[in-house]
């Protein structure tokens, strides 16, 4: 295939209708037969469906070539980098969309503070339908984010019997966290690239966030929170409870588990369609300004 020259985009699977994100650590990503390879540090390979899962996610002691990574890139399939078992999101390969309609609407909505904050408030109007978020700013609807997610916290910590002492531990030594926020941690960093993944193969700015705005993945942080008490939260608590000295490979089994119950990979597509006012399809062009259905 000519430098550059992407397939068409009939032939690509959206990322509504791909699988949950493949986890991959110790061992090596390359192209053999034209085909994705993975081959495991103890000698075991398979063939990967690069084409039809969201996202690679690669944890410790992983390498890639770069004809795996061209691979990747053209199927629009994100590779993310994860810490130790999944308990760090560090980067994403950024996979370019098949035109700059959604980016350019982004950063249109973005750079208008009255459409930023309209959308901000339908995200928290999404995790929390009873809430009056008419006309509060962010930094107060951040406040109250605070207050209703503590309290799920404490509602599941009950629930499930795990000792719940608050969302806090030392990243220069992860060692004394407890298990439920190492759990917390796990399950958060694998729904950042599962989100990240889709993200970027609708076209949207990983950069440009609505409620956060620090780092340089703001607008993945938002999307995550929109689906953490449906997946990530209460799969770490399971988790706990389930094994207090999980490692982390059950509770990323039970956040997959969450993600495919909550068919998150087509709900997020229309959910972010409806943010953005837009056909999920086929985004309008940034020049003409789709009708607030947000105001």
């Amino acid at each position: 295939m000519p430098l550059f020259e992407r397939p068409p985009l009939e032939t690509l699977a959206p990322a509504k209708d791909r699988w949950t994100p493949l986890y991959l650590e110790h061992g090596r990503l390359e192209v053999d037969d034209s085909s994705v390879k993975w081959i495991s540090a103890d000698g075991l390979f398979c063939r990967l469906p690069v084409a039809t899962v969201s996202a690679l996610i690669l944890g410790p002691g992983t390498t890639v070539t770069h004809a795996a990574m061209k691979a990747c890139a053209e199927s629009n399939t994100p590779v993310c980098w994860t810490g130790e078992e999944s308990l760090r999101f560090y980067a994403f390969g950024l996979t370019p969309n098949h035109t700059n309609d959604m980016p350019r609407l982004h950063a249109e909505a973005w750079a208008d503070k009255r459409r930023r904050a309209q959308i901000a408030r339908a995200m928290f109007k999404m995790r929390f339908p009873d809430a009056d978020v008419e006309g509060k700013p962010v930094k107060e609807l951040r406040g109250m984010e605070g207050l209703r997610v503590r309290a799920l916290y404490t509602e599941l910590g009950l629930k499930h019997g795990v000792t719940w002492k608050g969302r806090n531990y030392d990243r220069q030594n992860w060692d004394t966290a407890d298990n439920i926020n190492r759990a917390l941690s796990a399950a958060n960093a694998s729904l950042y690239a599962l989100c990240a993944a889709v993200i970027c193969s609708l076209g949207y700015v990983p950069a440009l966030g609505f409620i956060h705005d620090a780092g340089t993945l703001p607008f993945v942080y938002d999307v995550a929170d929109l689906y953490k008490h449906l997946t990530s939260i209460p799969a770490a608590f399971l988790a706990v409870r389930q094994d207090p000295k999980d490692e982390g490979d059950l509770v990323r089994k039970l956040l997959k588990q969450r993600v495919e119950e909550e068919r998150l990979l087509q709900r997020m597509p229309k959910d972010l369609a409806a943010l953005f006012d837009t056909a999920e399809a086929a985004p309008v062009q940034a020049g003409g300004r789709p009708p607030s259905a947000l105001s």
